[in-house]
């Protein structure tokens, strides 16, 4: 994890880093219309390229302020699906959420729509990230690119004490985007099995692929921040 302006030099892992990589790692709140003003003359990034926008979960308060941790738009496989798309080309960019341990949904748009978001647009959500796209996408009538929800979360059983989920979710949705992916995994919790049952229920056209024991798609629960199943449905 780091913090850092444009143009510092950066450690990551074991040693220093280049600011001219800097574009393969997540930079916190900076999203893609910032970074082309910065790199195009630099890497050969143009305002017309693809874009991706990597949306974390929801961690516990416990969680997020254990200093060992890592934050949560660099945890799990979020770095890692980051840099292939950036070797690909796409502009990937993972912002991050304030207080997300009891997330606020207008807090978390304002973040969000710091992003320019069109049809050229990736979005990929992890758990109550996948969720707030889903609202988000319910809400806003725009056509976007590929949507790939991980592990969903609609808290049904109504955990939050936010207005996080007061929405209707609306079944026009994947008629407005080029693919509407979800993953489940067989083992991962009853509420996130409720869930994405509810949105194969109200997007009958939507691409669901149930994948054997990766638990909630975490690291501790897949052993690994690689997620080849999740890079296969981008290409």
């Amino acid at each position: 994890m780091f913090r850092t302006k444009l143009g510092d030099r950066l450690t990551v892992g074991h040693g220093p880093l280049k600011p001219s990589i800097l574009v393969r790692f997540q930079v916190p709140q900076l999203c893609a219309e910032h970074l082309v003003s910065w790199f195009d003359s630099k890497s050969g990034y143009t305002p017309d390229m693809k874009t991706a926008i990597i949306l974390h979960g929801k961690p516990s308060k416990e969680e997020y302020f254990n200093a060992k941790r890592d934050s949560q738009s660099n945890s799990h496989w979020l770095p890692w699906i980051q840099e292939q798309l950036l070797l690909k080309g796409v502009l990937a960019q993972t912002p991050e959420f304030p207080e997300p341990y009891e997330p606020i949904y207008e807090e978390w748009r304002k973040v969000f729509e710091r992003c320019d978001v069109n049809e050229d647009t990736i979005l990929i959500g992890h758990s109550c990230g996948g969720g707030f796209l889903v609202r988000w996408l319910s809400e806003n009538k725009v056509k976007v690119g590929r949507v790939v929800l991980v592990a969903p979360w609609l808290d049904p059983d109504h955990e939050l004490h936010t207005d996080f989920f007061n929405f209707e979710l609306d079944a026009e949705v994947p008629e407005r985007v080029d693919k509407m992916i979800v993953f489940v995994s067989n083992d991962d919790d009853a509420d996130i099995q409720t869930s994405v049952s509810t949105l194969a229920a109200k997007w009958p056209n939507a691409r669901i692929i149930k994948l054997e024991s990766k638990g909630h798609f975490t690291f501790g629960d897949m052993g690994t921040r690689e997620f080849p199943e999740l890079k296969e449905v981008l290409a």
